[in-house]
């Protein structure tokens, strides 16, 4: 790990209280070093004020100059508001010299108290940070952080910033531009901000994860160096760690990454970054690079400016030699979700959610968790041709509570058969399943059905039978489509942490054995998958093993993310490949918040159609929901 050092002088910029306009913090300072000197523009809050009919401690932009980096001086207000759209403060600039010209991007506040519609970026040119030649406002849409950089690129002026700060996720995005004037183009930015997924740079890693841009990118013979700001944890306030990261981008097209930390390089721990105005704060904010030395200048605890230093070059061969890959993310159908809950059919008005598939004679066959007002789970069934639409959904359920253990014991309470998963054995479909009587322990259930049954929507299932054994929560089970070493091989999670593994002759269960755990695959620490993990849908055989996708949760929020494994083909347990990052989040509505449980993603179904990954999942414990992905180009990125 790079040895970032933190200067001993530190901080090297505090609030001056003899000067209003600065006497409550100086922070966030952005630094452009030029003819030996350092120029420093920084966030400055002063003390308590009355401002156009507010009591408020008004942000503005402060100047100071140093001949060494450390130690500034001459100090004045620089930037500070006069329009309606900076009104109630300008924060955070960042200065870069182009054209002979000094281009000042901030944040401007529109309204007091601020919120997302008023928090924009606005623009200062300067001819010799002296004096405001003209201003404008840039974003029309939320948006902080914004940095020109110091060159063009084939013809063409870039910039990185943070759109959606304030409503997150937010999203830190490449704009390009043919003329100055586009900058401050209202048209131009409502054209790029409806297509901003093309421009985003991909840097988040878990949905829970915030970023934004930092300092003005350094040109070096790598690439563009972007030191950003990295907040783990983000929506857990008491959780969150604020942290400084790094990425390389292409010299020619920005947009694309080159290299990456693949951690934080420096995170608060020092006196004044843990204690401040905000505690636990550090936020990058200017970057000078001189020959093979860097200096990353940063606020710390939202008072005061600090700077660290580090070799450039062994800091831009940690990011190159680290296998950076953008995270690969299952592709999400636009029009999910596919299946609603239908408050004309007692027995699923509550959720529909957890769906299992099966791809027979040219149609997939969704097997879906329904659930009615009393909370009674049974199983129903919807067809499709394509794997997306679902015209075809049957009036009434496919499989209900039939036995003692699967019945409701007690009013109100959940019970019947949930979450199931179906896999075909030559001509007999399968289903494993949750069978839950409401009281005691939820335990592995199975039946089956002909295929020629199954498909002529006769639903002459098999008398289900227990798998698993009394008095212990067992779940999430599945069946590999077939023997490895004469074995039938079936996984589920009993105990609630880890993928159990068992090996059994027969598939005729009688009572007279249960599942165990002759082998496990367990949680990862410090991952996104450190609480508990359990199957989706059935493994999926491909020419690189055992293609098994499975939901894992983490101990810091709960949430349910999904991830997939390559397994041996013929030693199962054996994980070939894992992914690091999970490849489906709740990120849209739907799955965040609705039913039951929020932020979840859960699937119990995966097919493989034409090459053509389909993982359906529930959204929130109440839709269902589907995302697919190409096999070749996952198999791909499992390398």
């Amino acid at each position: 790990m790079i040895e970032i050092s933190r200067h001993p002088q530190n901080p090297v910029l505090v609030a001056n209280p003899e000067n209003s306009w600065e006497a409550a913090a100086v922070f966030n300072g952005s630094v452009l070093k030029e003819n030996k000197e350092y120029h420093m523009l920084y966030r400055a809050i002063s003390a308590p004020q009355k401002h156009w009919g507010q009591q408020l401690s008004l942000s503005t932009i402060g100047y100071a100059k140093s001949a060494n980096g450390v130690t500034f001086g001459q100090r004045r207000q620089f930037i500070k508001p006069e329009f309606d759209w900076e009104k109630y403060g300008c924060e955070d600039p960042r200065v870069t010299k182009i054209d002979d010209e000094y281009f000042i991007f901030y944040t401007a506040i529109s309204e007091y108290p601020p919120g997302p519609g008023s928090i924009k970026i606005g623009l200062a040119i300067s001819p010799d940070l002296e004096t405001i030649r003209e201003k404008h406002l840039v974003t029309p849409f939320n948006a902080k952080a914004m940095a020109l950089f110091p060159k063009k690129i084939e013809g063409r002026y870039f910039a990185v910033l943070t759109a959606n700060t304030d409503i997150p996720p937010a999203k830190i995005a490449i704009a390009s531009f043919e003329r100055k004037e586009e900058l401050w183009s209202g048209q131009y930015w409502q054209e790029w901000y409806r297509n901003i997924d093309q421009h985003q740079i991909p840097l988040q890693r878990l949905n829970s994860e915030q970023v934004e841009a930092g300092a003005v990118p350094l040109e070096t013979d790598s690439g563009w160096l972007l030191i950003y700001a990295h907040i783990q944890n983000y929506y857990q306030e008491p959780k969150r760690v604020f942290g400084i990261e790094a990425v390389l981008l292409d010299h020619d097209n920005p947009k694309i990454i080159t290299g990456r930390t693949k951690k934080p390089i420096l995170t608060p721990k020092m006196d004044y970054e843990v204690k401040g105005t905000i505690a636990n704060v550090i936020f990058p904010s200017g970057a000078v690079a001189e020959k093979d030395w860097l200096k990353i200048y940063y606020g710390a605890g939202d008072d005061k400016c600090a700077l660290a230093e580090c070799n450039l070059n062994e800091l831009i061969k940690e990011m190159t030699d680290y296998k950076f890959r953008v995270a690969f993310k299952l592709e999400k159908y636009r029009q999910n979700p596919i299946i609603r809950p239908d408050p004309e059919r007692s027995w699923e008005e509550k959720a529909v959610f957890n769906p299992t598939a099966v791809y027979e004679q040219g149609k997939i066959y969704l097997i879906y968790r329904a659930m009615s007002e009393d909370n009674i789970s049974t199983l129903g069934c919807a067809i499709s041709e394509d794997g997306f639409n679902f015209d075809q959904r049957l009036e009434e359920p496919i499989y209900v509570p039939r036995l003692k253990f699967e019945r409701k014991r007690k009013k109100g309470i959940f019970s019947g058969c949930e979450d199931p998963r179906i896999t075909k054995i030559k001509k007999r479909f399968y289903l494993f399943y949750t069978a839950y009587d409401g009281i005691n322990p939820p335990r592995v259930a199975l039946s089956s059905i002909s295929v020629e049954d199954f498909v002529n929507q006769r639903w002459l299932w098999s008398a289900p039978v227990l798998i698993s054994p009394p008095g212990i929560d067992d779940k999430n089970t599945c069946l590999f489509p077939e023997k490895i070493n004469g074995k039938y091989v079936i996984f589920h999670r009993v105990g609630g942490k880890e993928i159990a593994i068992d090996y059994v002759d027969s598939l005729k269960f009688n009572g007279d054995y249960f599942l165990e755990k002759k082998a496990a695959i367990s949680p990862r620490e410090g991952c996104w998958d450190n609480f508990k993990i359990g199957v989706a849908g059935p493994p999926i055989k491909t020419k690189s093993g055992w293609l098994l996708f499975y939901h894992g949760v983490s101990s810091v929020d709960q949430e349910y993310r999904v991830g997939f494994m390559v397994l041996a083909l013929k030693d199962p347990t054996k994980v070939i490949y894992r992914t690091e990052y999970p490849v489906l989040e709740a990120t849209e509505s739907f799955e965040r918040q609705g039913g039951m449980f929020d932020n979840v993603v859960f699937p119990c179904g995966t097919i493989l159609v034409n090459n053509k990954v389909f993982v359906y999942y529930g959204g929130a414990d109440e839709v269902v929901c589907v995302a697919s992905a190409d096999l070749d180009q996952l198999l791909s990125h499992a390398k």
